[in-house]
């Protein structure tokens, strides 16, 4: 029995799918062995054999022993067409499995051992456990503690995320991803920074809030290159990338300092700091600010202290430097002796007070002259409220 047409469908199937073309031949065999063995008259047990140049196939019958042991054999190839239906519809069930069983072992070492890289995916579906993205040559599952809080994903959005595991399990290899791990930064921030890439600028730490804020303390190898300027970029065209594909969430670009008191200054940011005292022993950094300066430092439910402090590893207290301080009222002036008062029957004017519609009219006046209607001057224009936003 001879089949060289299928031996060339064989081969193209073995280009096609990147598999072996001896594994498809022992998927073919053991195809045939269970054909032969629903033709009438077969042996209970039996063998094939398949030459890959000629593409003739010989069934081979056989008698075991108790122990399992070949006693004899003998060929025994059927002939008709029933016996090339039945193995064909024998090999394509096998060949479905033994395909999907090499494109799972593809799947998984195409991406082990890549945990910590960035892929790009289109959302595939979609429910509150998790969402499936498409990477085009395997799928992706985002669970929901790695998503970002609060963030609308849609089928058919191209989203980045970064690779936490890759396991091999009986269904195939499951590829876990993070929208929500310190790392997505870092590795968007290289995507757009030629200098982290060939190393002159290195990210020493991250803290991050997914949703909300992310903090990236940065260091330069070379002294002629700005760490923070070449993070941000040219009006902040670097940055802004990462930003967009954080759909909103700030990012804030510290540069390293090697004294401790002064990073955690600039990490407070864009709070101003007056002072810092380190204690070393404690790891406790005690910043004082001014009045009100104090909740643009402390950040929206304490979110901007809290991430200076991953950040630079030390524990921060924020008080004011209004805090502890009494202020002492000022002195009365000194009270008229009783019988130094005006009675009723003296006049306003020898009392040395001014009648009330004069006073009415005095300031009436003075506010005109000060602050005329129209002619306000921008320069001297009151700057609106708000201009320090506390969760900048």
């Amino acid at each position: 029995m001879k089949l060289d047409t299928m031996m060339e469908a064989i081969e193209v199937l073995a280009r096609e799918r990147g598999v072996a073309v001896d594994t498809i031949l022992d998927a073919f065999a053991n195809a045939l062995v269970a054909a032969y063995k629903r033709s009438p008259g077969a042996a209970e047990e039996a063998r094939v054999t398949i030459d890959p140049d000629s593409g003739e196939v010989i069934v081979y019958a056989q008698e075991l022993d108790e122990d399992g042991n070949v006693v004899s054999e003998w060929e025994d190839t059927p002939e008709g067409e029933a016996f090339g239906r039945i193995a064909a519809q024998s090999f394509k069930q096998v060949m479905q499995h033994k395909l999907r069983e090499a494109k799972r072992e593809h799947v998984f070492e195409m991406y082990e051992g890549r945990e910590g890289d960035l892929v790009t995916g289109l959302v595939q579906q979609v429910d509150y456990r998790s969402v499936i993205l498409d990477l085009g040559d395997a799928e992706a599952i985002l669970p929901g503690s790695e998503r970002i809080p609060f963030e609308r994903l849609e089928r058919g959005n191209r989203v980045k995320a970064l690779i936490l595991e890759v396991r091999n399990e009986a269904k195939g290899a499951q590829i876990v991803v993070s929208r929500s791990h310190p790392d997505l930064v870092r590795r968007l921030l290289e995507l757009e920074v030629p200098e982290l890439t060939d190393g002159t600028v290195e990210i020493v730490n991250i803290a991050r809030e997914p949703g909300h804020r992310t903090k990236i303390a940065v260091i330069s190898h070379d002294p002629n290159v700005d760490p923070k300027g070449a993070c941000v970029g040219a009006r902040g065209s670097r940055v802004r990338q990462v930003v967009n594909e954080l759909r909103g969430e700030k990012v804030d670009v510290v540069q390293w300092r090697d004294d401790i008191g002064q990073f955690i200054a600039e990490a407070l940011g864009p709070a101003k700091v007056k002072e810092v005292h380190i204690d070393e022993e404690t790891k406790t950094a005690d910043v004082v600010v001014s009045e009100h300066q104090l909740s643009l430092a402390i950040g929206k439910e304490g979110q901007n202290a809290r991430l200076a402090a991953r950040l630079s590893g030390y524990k921060v207290d924020i008080r004011s430097d209004m805090e502890g301080v009494e202020v002492e009222p000022p002195p009365a002036a000194d009270a008229p002796a009783a019988d130094e008062l005006p009675t009723d029957e003296t006049a306003p004017e020898e009392a040395g007070a001014t009648p009330a519609a004069e006073a009415v009219e005095d300031v009436s006046v003075e506010s005109e002259t000060v602050a005329p209607e129209g002619e306000n001057d921008e320069e001297d224009a009151v700057p609106a409220a708000g201009g320090d936003d506390e969760s900048e």
